[in-house]
């Protein structure tokens, strides 16, 4: 399905990466756009140039090209009301909350609000193999796009890892795979998008500063199963709960992913040793060959396989990849080790879930920096994790206060709040004697300190640079 939206004005609201990119898509597909953010502070001579600059770059036709500037306007601050009424269509960043008034407005009209997915699943051609979950899917993303590309020519990963979709959906071809991570927000915003296998990973409390319950939370991340039919299969994790429930109410084939019982059916963790049985049962790899640590790693690990099995990948390919992927920066990355203190990034511990996990990875006494922004999360589940493993828990950011509160609550007294960045890392390296690790890990989103969990992650390497 396409919608022909040649000469009609589409409104993209929110000017970060993804929505430059869906502008740029419109535009070089003949819409007129109108690129719209609240923030009036911003450049908006910048963002149409980088609008038109990357939809010139998709078009060939030199008239094309001279059309562009009179379709492309920018407009900053307060919202373009009057401009309602004409549009063809709108397309959401996923950073934009959807109770907003004039969203709903948007709804009441019946205008089409698509998301920046929506939009390049609709142009792009190809097969979608989709993760989401709400930890450990970055990493079983670029895991699974390593295993493609070691099978296929035509391989884009693409969504919630950095790289927008729309961004290489004009250059998709019908033999093309697209790896795609996505975050509960981009699932909100689809409605024909179909995964020929998708993969719900885990689902724990996040985000719930925007979904406000529980229960919409996980419908967002149900929703990658929406579309599937008995076409299509989708790989869910039988330890969680809730995604053993998807695998109850989903029309596609169900294959189930466990790190604590053998499966009739399925991929699981059976001592040192991934298995993936079906009629037969065939050996994936051992742990101790691959590159990751940690249980939380392994269940990648059995979900990128899955995936690729159900895809019909060559489990020679599938084997080979596994064991030669190195993880990804900023979860539970080993940064360096210096007068006998080992550094780890976990940056992207954004959520108490996820830093629990961090933790567990730990085989040394630790100290431990988080705090951050507060998604209304609860702590006492990662202080518990602790379990003995933690010397000083490091604390700074909006959430410093409630966290500390919560670790003095459950007995543990050894926090320090800091105001900067900066001197969490002093602090605890003041602290570190030879054998120790300093963890980053912050069971909390960077927004307000820094702009996402990437330059946080980066800014804490180059201080143990320096300092090493």
């Amino acid at each position: 399905m396409s919608m022909k939206i040649r000469g009609k004005k589409v409104l993209v609201f929110g000017s970060g990466i993804s929505g430059v990119a869906a502008g740029q898509l419109l535009l070089s597909e003949g819409a007129e756009v109108i690129l719209y953010d609240g923030n009036a502070s911003l450049d908006g001579a910048m963002l149409r140039a980088e609008l038109l600059e990357g939809a010139e770059g998709l078009l060939s036709s030199q008239e094309e090209k001279e059309k562009l500037p009179g379709r492309a306007r920018v407009v900053l601050g307060d919202f373009p009301e009057e401009e309602l009424d004409t549009l063809a269509l709108v397309v959401i960043s996923p950073g934009v909350p959807l109770d907003l008034p004039v969203v709903k407005r948007m709804h009441e009209m019946q205008l089409p609000v698509w998301g920046e997915i929506e939009l390049a699943y609709v142009y792009g051609q190809g097969d979608v193999l989709a993760i989401t979950g709400t930890n450990g899917k970055t990493t079983t993303t670029a895991l699974l796009g390593e295993i493609m590309k070691n099978y296929k020519e035509s391989v884009y990963v693409v969504g919630n890892i950095g790289n927008p979709y729309a961004c290489v959906a004009s250059e998709t071809k019908p033999e093309s795979v697209i790896v795609a991570e996505m975050s509960s927000f981009q699932l909100e915003t689809i409605h024909t998008f179909c995964p020929v296998v998708s993969a719900v990973l885990n689902i724990t409390p996040d985000h719930l500063n925007r979904h406000h319950t529980m229960e919409a939370y996980i419908e967002a991340k149900e929703n990658i199963l929406h579309n599937q039919t008995a076409e299509h299969t989708c790989v869910l994790n039988y330890e969680d709960e809730v995604t053993r429930g998807f695998g109850e109410n989903t029309n596609a084939r169900v294959l189930y992913f466990s790190s604590r019982r053998k499966l009739d059916r399925g991929i699981y963790l059976d001592g040192g040793r991934i298995i993936y049985r079906d009629k037969e049962q065939v050996q994936i790899c051992r742990t101790d060959e691959l590159q990751l640590l940690g249980i939380h790693n392994y269940e990648n690990v059995m979900a990128a396989a899955a995936m690729a099995i159900a895809y019909g990948v060559p489990m020679e390919i599938i084997r080979k990849s596994v064991k030669k992927f190195k993880g990804v920066e900023h979860r539970i990355e080993f940064v360096a080790e210096a007068e006998g203190v080992a550094y780890y990034n976990d940056s992207k511990a954004t959520n108490p879930d996820a830093a629990i996990r961090g933790i567990q990875a730990m085989n040394r006494p630790t100290l431990l920096i988080g705090g951050g922004y507060d998604k209304n999360s609860d702590y006492e589940d990662w202080i518990r994790a602790f379990g003995g493993k933690v010397k000083k828990l490091v604390l700074l950011g909006q959430t410093a206060e409630k966290i500390a509160a919560a670790a003095h609550k459950l007995g543990f007294e050894d926090t320090i709040l800091v105001e900067t960045f900066e001197e969490a890392v002093k602090t605890c390296v003041r602290f570190a004697v030879p054998g120790d690790a300093i963890l980053l890990s912050p069971a909390c989103a960077s927004w307000g300190m820094f702009k996402n969990y990437e330059e946080r992650g980066d800014k804490f390497k180059e201080l143990v640079r320096q300092m090493s």
